[in-house]
This record gives structure tokens, sequence and C-alpha cells, in this order.
């Protein structure tokens, strides 16, 4: 029974030990303006594809095979691309008959903040709005809402493979 207390305080040490060189890690990579750049041409190439254009196959070599989506209003939207792909084609097909509004979605460029990830991507973080575009009216504010995204830099370019989009706010 004497030996219980000395393992307890064995794995103890041995876990401050390990921990030591974890606190002691550097700051995390910096953001360089290519990869902002890199970034936002990705981030407006997808929303440009699916508000502006409905274009299903360019969307989908957007995405990541496991891709999510989660969302405050709509819970999880996607657990994977097919289901995200299955998802854009019913906005866009509620579009054309107009049972749903068509929207354009505009980034609010000072709020961008872009992280690289190490041997992965990046995370991308922002706010943007969401306009109403009905036929014969002019375009409506309807919605504010931010956003965290995570990008995953694949040999033919950078993927999306996780969307977070949460505090939405109307504005009318």
């Amino acid at each position: 029974m004497h030996h219980r207390p000395f393992a307890r305080e064995f794995a103890a040490l041995a876990f401050i030990a390990l921990a030591g060189p974890l606190a002691a890690q550097t700051a995390g990579p910096v953001p360089t303006q290519q990869l902002v750049e890199e970034i936002s041409a990705a981030d407006a190439a997808m929303f440009s594809a699916f508000f502006d254009r409905c274009d299903i196959p360019a969307l989908s070599k957007m995405l990541t095979d496991d891709f999510e989506m989660f969302h405050d209003k709509g819970g999880r939207i996607a657990a994977n691309k097919a289901e995200m792909i299955k998802a854009f084609e019913g906005t866009c097909s509620r579009q054309k008959t107009g049972e749903d509004y068509r929207a354009r979605r505009e980034l609010i460029t000072e709020s961008l903040k872009v992280y690289p990830i190490n041997n992965f991507g990046a995370i991308e973080v922002g706010e943007h709005r969401f306009y109403q575009q009905l036929p014969g009216k002019p375009e409506k504010l309807v919605e504010v809402a931010l956003f965290t995204q995570v990008w995953k830099k694949e040999p033919d370019g950078w993927k999306l493979a996780r969307v977070l989009s949460y505090d939405h706010r109307l504005t009318n």
C-alpha cells in the first residue's frame, strides 16, 4: 500500500515534465499577405458560385469530402460534401421557381481576419451582409452575420472544410 502514493506522485511529476515543453511553445504562424489574398479570393469565388450563379459543379470542387456546416438558425446544415451540395441544389431550385428569393452576400472587408494552420490551411473569420433581391425592386439589406471558415490547402487549390455561420441579425 505504500507504493500507491509514490505511483501517484511519479505520475504527477511525469505529467508536469511532459507538459512543460508544451507550455513553452512559440507563438503560432503569422498570416502573410499572400495567404490573406488567397483566402479572400477563395471566399469570393465560393460565395459568387453560390449566390451569383448557382454553379453547383464549381461549388462541388470547392468543398472537402468531409465538409461540415453549422448554422445558428438551421443547425447542422451538412455533415459532408454530398449533403451540402444537396442543400445548394435545393436553394437554387427554390430560387428558380420564385419560392425563395435570390440574395447577394457582401463581405465586410475590414472585418476579415485570416489565421494560418500549420500543415493544413487557414481559418477565416469575419462578418458579412445579405441583401434580398426581388425582381423589379431595389435590393434590400435583410441580415448581418458572423462566420468562421476552415480552409484546407490541397494540391489543386483551397477547399472549404468547415463553416460556422452565427449571430445572424435581422435588419428590417
